[in-house]
Order: structure tokens, then C-alpha cells, then sequence
């Protein structure tokens, strides 16, 4: 059993000594360090005896080199030797100042900038590689509920977020692509009038429109308006511990948050990509229509024929790729963010440059499949 670390000052021939007793230890020393310290101070003690003192470990030890530092001479403290000698080793580590090391500068600072690069890299592939495979078990297992229980499927913010992501982003995505067409169509007539063939303007904007530009647009917009949307919001829940709550209740978050945006994006985007291609036609028509005096019926009936369904059909091929695209990047941000607003504020960001890169290399890799397979 632990002795109380007790002390008291007798008088010796070269002055006051302090004579510890009992175990000076973590858990025994008490305010005995402290009262120690002011004793010696007040009544200028000149030497320590240790020789009573049960038990010591490097607390207790540290605890009389601070009280004893600058006023008792280490040659005066008197005791075992095992005492001794740890109060030695304890005074020479807490003497010993930490070895700073210089900051890297020139190559050897590239090269560590470098490797911090590429394990970030390889960390992000993997955490994504884990989110995409727990994203395809919370789609499976709603999957399955469609057809032994559809009561489960959270229906609700499925069709609450259909409507913010789609409904509302109509305007902004029909007045953009208007503009788009417009614009295409009137440097596309500027520089064939050159050739005499003003009237390809019409190939080029059905082209440009039904292959590219609906599906862009419309990607690129909700990048900007619906993935800094999702990192926003499940950021707000991961600062607040929502999200932790619901895993405690036993709701996957997956299935209850990232799979509704994910579904909603999902069956929203090929609408707002036939809206985008309508509104991109439009303005490509009255741009036609005035500059080079083609007619509605000319403009239509030339895109019919020479152009087709089938550029239409590419360009919402990639309609589901891209919702897939931008959902799992604003949702896994999201769920990145840490306990600080700055930490919201860089997913957030990072949600939409992320989107939009994403966007622009799924594009440029479904031209080269479609230019492969001569489409």
C-alpha cells in the first residue's frame, strides 16, 4: 500500500534540510511537490535527503528536480543510490532541449513535396474505391427492396431532391444553353459565309448541341449548382454529428443520404439534358433565322435529314455517367469534411473542381470510344 508523499525541514549544520519521506510517486505526491518548492524557497533550504523515501518513479523524481532546481546543490541531496541515479537521468532528459531539424529547401524539399503528392493520391483512389463499393451496396440492397419491400425505399427525399437538383435548375440550364446554341450558330455563319456555305451553320449547330453541348452544359451547371450542394449539406451534418447519430441508430448513411442525390441526379439529368437540347436549338434557330434569313421549317427539316436522332442519342448517353459522376463526388466530399468550417469550405470547393474535371475527361473519353466505333 502507497504511502502519502510527506517532507518537513529539520536544522543541520550548513542550514535547513528538507527530509522526505513516504512514496514519491505519480499517484501518492499530491501537493507535496508543490509545498516542497515553497518551503525550500522560504526557508532557504541547503541540502535534501532522500534516504526515507519509499518508493520513486520518474514523477516523483521530476517533481524534486523542479523543486529543487536553482536553489539546493545537486552535491547536498543526499540518499539512495538508485535514487541517485534516477534522479540523474530524469534531471539530464529534462535538461536535454528537443533537436530541431532544418527545413527542407531546394530538391530535397521538391522531393518530399512529391512523395506527399503521390501518397495523397494513392490514398484518395482508395478511399474512392471504398465509397463507390459501399455506394453499389446501399444501390443493390434498395434494388432489392423495390421488389420485397418497396415501403423502405426512402421515396420522399428522392423526390424532394429531384425537384431542387432538376425542377429548379431548368431555368439556368434552358437560358445557358440557349445562349450556348446562339453563340455557335453565329460564329459557325460568320466563318462559312468565307466558303458560300452559310447554310451548313444548320449541321453545325444540330451537331454541336445534340452531341456536346446539351450534356455539357447541363453536367457543368449541376457541378457547380448540385455537388457543392450535397458537400455542403452532408458536410453541415458530419461537423454536427449527425451522421455519427445515425450510424449509432443503426441507419446507413449511405442508403438514407448519399443514395437519394445519387437517384435523383440519376433520373433528373436526362430531362434537364432534353431541355438543354430544345433551348440550344432554339437559339441556334433564331440565330439562322435573322442572320442568314433560314426559316424554322428549313432549319428543322435540315436537321432531320443530315444530322438525325442519332447524335441526340449520343449525347444522352452520357447523361447517366455524368450524374453518377457528379453525385458520388459532391456526396464523398461531403462526408471528408472535419470538425472546422475551414474544412467545409475546401470539400465544398474541391466537390465542384472535381466535378468539373471529371466531367470534361468523361467527355473526351466518350469521343474517343464513339470516334472508335465510328459514331
Amino acid at each position: 500500500m502507497e504511502r502519502p508523499a510527506e517532507f518537513r525541514l529539520v536544522d543541520a549544520a550548513d542550514g535547513p534540510r528538507a527530509v522526505l519521506t513516504g512514496d514519491w510517486t505519480a499517484t501518492s505526491i499530491g501537493e507535496a511537490a508543490r509545498d516542497l518548492y515553497e518551503a525550500i524557497v522560504e526557508k532557504a533550504a541547503k541540502s535534501l535527503d532522500l534516504t526515507g523515501v519509499g518508493r520513486l518513479d520518474t514523477a516523483g523524481a521530476f517533481a524534486v528536480i523542479r523543486a529543487t532546481d536553482g536553489h539546493i546543490n545537486p552535491d547536498h541531496i543526499s540518499g539512495r543510490p538508485e535514487s541517485l541515479r534516477l534522479l540523474q537521468l530524469v534531471g539530464a532528459a529534462a535538461a536535454a532541449k528537443p533537436a530541431t531539424r532544418p527545413p527542407p529547401r531546394g530538391f530535397h524539399e521538391m522531393t518530399i513535396r512529391i512523395g506527399k503528392g503521390v501518397f495523397n493520391l494513392g490514398r484518395e483512389i482508395f478511399e474512392t474505391l471504398v465509397f463507390v463499393g459501399h455506394l453499389l451496396v446501399a444501390v443493390g440492397r434498395t434494388f432489392v427492396y423495390l421488389f420485397t419491400n418497396p415501403k423502405r425505399v426512402r421515396w420522399a427525399p428522392i423526390v424532394s431532391l429531384m425537384e431542387r437538383a432538376g425542377l429548379d435548375a431548368i431555368p439556368i440550364v434552358a437560358t445557358t444553353a440557349f445562349f450556348i446554341g446562339a453563340v455557335v450558330g453565329l460564329l459557325g455563319a460568320n466563318m462559312l459565309r468565307q466558303f458560300g456555305a452559310e447554310v451548313f451553320a444548320v449541321e453545325l449547330i444540330g451537331i454541336a448541341v445534340l452531341r456536346e453541348f446539351n450534356i455539357i452544359i447541363t453536367a457543368v451547371l449541376l457541378a457547380g449548382r448540385s455537388a457543392s450542394s450535397f458537400a455542403a449539406e452532408l458536410g453541415s451534418m458530419k461537423m454536427n454529428q449527425e451522421i455519427d447519430a445515425m450510424q449509432v441508430l443503426g441507419v446507413d448513411p449511405f442508403e438514407a443520404l448519399v443514395f437519394p442525390r445519387f437517384a435523383a441526379l440519376l433520373l433528373t439529368i436526362p430531362l434537364l439534358t432534353f431541355v438543354a437540347t430544345l433551348a440550344g436549338l432554339f437559339g441556334g434557330l433564331l440565330v439562322t433565322w435573322t442572320a442568314l434569313d433560314l426559316g424554322p421549317s428549313f432549319f428543322l427539316q435540315r436537321i432531320v435529314d443530315n444530322v438525325g436522332v442519332t447524335q441526340f442519342w449520343i449525347g444522352l448517353s452520357k447523361a447517366p455517367v455524368m450524374a453518377a459522376v457528379i453525385a458520388g463526388i459532391g456526396c464523398r466530399q461531403g462526408l471528408e469534411v472535419g470538425g472546422d468550417v475551414e474544412s467545409l469550405g475546401r470539400r465544398v470547393t474541391a466537390a465542384v473542381v472535381h466535378a468539373i474535371f471529371a466531367i470534361i475527361l468523361i467527355d473526351a473519353i466518350f469521343a474517343l470510344i464513339y470516334m472508335e466505333l465510328d459514331l
